[in-house]
């Protein structure tokens, strides 16, 4: 065996394995799109494995409440890009392979160009909008993803966008959830997650690309794989072979205005200002910074609430489900002009 070879021997020594297989790996280039609770597992496993050219994306940095389930990072790191640290981290792991940290917000307008050059995709994100962007254009570009989801105790596992021998692909997400009302689905941060589910769920993300790259096993190929933490149970449901879906182009990405803390504390000061908290009631009782309380996903029926005559300010733990309150008053109350406090209230 070759020294260089030498790492991944235990590997090349499976049944059906090679020199040759391995090269694979080393050829191959993978792009993972968060470097979160699914992420670093993944990207631990592919780094380590002998992927050639490893691609993080995560505009995000890293907040004590990650630390838990967020494997990569330590509390020296709060506040610290998520992608730069996750590379330095990866690569101390493996220097042999390439590994590219993007660090910029992944959109309608960059998508296409960030992943075009990847050979297969992983889903490893906690907002819908990203996730159906990232669907979408694996679609249109013909890329495999690799789907990863967490929720308290359940994880789920799938692999879109498969070509079948008939030049058709097979299903992607919107064939599982055409659309989803991300208000009303909590993440993390609010329903909680056992962090050992996501090191399984992104350990089985990067088996799926190892199977894909490798041309070994079986792909979860319109199939879902859900599992129960709790239990140690698994099932695969299958959603057939072929896509239904029909996407031919990329839906522009909602942009969210914010606030600084600076400037939400001048319109506090003169009284121009509708402060409101969109947390669960739970969040509110241990925490909060003034204004009104409305959960959001009691938002859109109490929208009669806000002050037109006033800017409203959402507030949360980290900017996310603000954020997701001015997308929705954008669009069912556009007369409203509404912010979200930067970062939350947990920076």
């Amino acid at each position: 065996m070759h020294p260089d070879l030498h790492r991944y021997s235990c590997q090349i020594a499976l049944p059906g394995f090679s020199e040759a297989i391995q090269q694979r790996l080393s050829d191959a280039k993978v792009l993972i799109v968060g470097a979160g609770g699914l992420g670093c597992p993944a990207a631990q496993y592919l780094a380590s494995s002998g992927v050639g050219t490893l691609g993080i994306a995560d505009y995000d940095t890293v907040s004590l409440s990650n630390l838990h389930r967020q494997i990569l990072y330590d509390p020296d790191d709060v506040g610290k890009h998520k992608a730069l640290i996750a590379c330095e981290r990866l690569l101390r792991q493996n220097p042999e392979i390439e590994i590219i940290p993007y660090v910029d917000k992944i959109t309608s307008v960059n998508v296409l160009q960030v992943i075009d050059d990847y050979d297969i995709i992983v889903d490893g994100t906690d907002n819908f909008e990203t996730r159906y962007l990232i669907n979408d254009a694996c679609v249109l570009l013909g890329k495999p993803l690799v789907y990863g989801a967490i929720y308290q105790y359940e994880g789920q596992v799938a692999v879109w966008n498969m070509p079948n021998e008939d030049g058709t692909r097979t299903p992607n997400y919107r064939d599982l959830y055409p659309e989803v009302d991300a208000t009303q689905i909590p993440n993390c941060s609010v329903g909680g997650v056992i962090p050992t589910l996501a090191g399984i769920i992104g350990s089985m993300q990067a088996n799926e690309v190892i199977k894909y790259i490798t041309q070994t096993g079986e792909l979860l190929a319109g199939k879902v794989l859900i599992f129960d933490a709790q239990s140690m149970q698994s099932r695969i449901i299958r959603i057939g072979s072929t896509t239904k879906t029909n996407i031919t182009v990329l839906q522009p990405t909602a942009e969210v205005s914010v606030i600084t803390q600076t400037d939400l504390q001048k319109g506090l000061d003169d009284n121009s200002i509708q402060l409101i908290d969109v947390r669960t009631l739970q969040e509110h009782d241990l925490h909060d910074i003034g204004g009104e309380h409305i959960p959001l996903d009691e938002l859109e029926e109490n929208l009669d609430l806000l002050q037109l005559e006033k800017t409203v300010v959402f507030y949360c733990a980290t900017g996310k489900r603000s954020g997701e309150a001015v997308k929705l008053v954008n669009k069912l109350a556009p007369q409203i002009k509404a912010l979200s406090l930067e970062n939350g209230i947990g920076a």
